[in-house]
């Protein structure tokens, strides 16, 4: 199951040191993923829909904190340009 925290408290970007995670960039697009482990991001730009396979497609956009289960093979499809902060494990 996808977790998002809408919007990401400062608190918790702190405490999880998420400013010092690399950072991902990519134009609109859509295309497949499997997550072979748990990834945790923050949303810096952009907007997002990501559709599990066999499951209801979860929305989200700047400013949102979202971890994605390992294991979850899912669409992506980015409406507006991303750019994330990201962390697997």
């Amino acid at each position: 199951m996808i977790s998002v925290t809408s919007p990401c408290p400062e608190s918790t970007i702190s405490e999880l040191g998420i400013k010092e995670w690399p950072i991902w960039n990519c134009e609109p697009s859509t295309f497949p993923w499997t997550y072979g482990e748990q990834e945790t991001c923050l949303l810096l730009e952009g907007e997002v829909t990501v559709t599990p396979d066999g499951g209801a497609s979860v929305d989200f956009k700047a400013g949102d904190l979202v971890v994605f289960p390992a294991g979850m093979s899912c669409k992506w499809t980015i409406h507006k340009a991303v750019r994330k902060h990201y962390r697997f494990g």
